[in-house]
């Protein structure tokens, strides 16, 4: 139970692990757990929209392709050049004293070698997720969201999330609740 617990504990530092590629951007902030979040909610999308797809491991490896930068902090890709990290030991030091420790090795393995069709899935939903929110900043004004959502679509490897990053891309972050421009705007009345 000691290492399950430790475990739940280390989990948590996500929340607390900042996404470091928005101090190139200029504006913009996000944890890896928030990052996680949405990865998880694109993988199902993506799931629903190709049911060749096994949505349970998906899922699962969306929940797990991070939990290494609790250990190694997220290197965005300016570090990458000059950093290297040793995430497989991390991986193994993190899973060592857990009973289901191999389960989580097998899934990020999978994820790391982008040879399923279940991990390019969750490698798409990984770089939708952050097109989602450069699409966001880009809508409020960042300059340079665009051009990092150019190279976030050319990392997309499969039919179905190269449609949905299309769409995303041409849809008004603020349309799902502001598209109604009524009455309810002006007096609060919902009608």
């Amino acid at each position: 139970m000691d290492g399950i617990a430790n475990f739940l504990f280390e989990v948590g530092m996500l929340s607390k692990t900042p996404r470091s590629g928005y101090q190139f951007l200029g504006s913009g902030k996000e944890s890896v757990a928030e990052h996680v979040l949405r990865t998880i909610f694109v993988g199902y999308a993506l799931c629903k929209m190709d049911s060749e797809l096994d949505e349970f491991r998906v899922l699962k490896m969306c929940a797990l392709h991070d939990l290494p930068e609790a250990r190694t902090g997220d290197m965005n890709y300016v570090n990458k050049k000059y950093v290297s990290v040793d995430e497989e030991k991390a991986v193994r030091e993190l899973t060592a004293d857990i009973p289901f420790g191999e389960d989580i090795k097998a899934f990020i393995d999978e994820f790391n070698r982008k040879e399923t069709k279940e991990a390019q899935a969750v490698r798409d939903a990984d770089q939708i997720a952050l097109i989602l929110q450069l699409k966001e900043y880009g809508d409020l004004g960042n300059k340079y969201s665009e051009e990092w959502i150019s190279y976030a679509l050319q990392r997309l490897s499969t039919q179905c999330g190269k449609e949905l990053a299309r769409k995303i891309v041409q849809t008004d972050s603020s349309n799902w609740w502001f598209k109604e421009k009524n009455d309810w705007w002006i007096n609060g009345n919902s009608k």
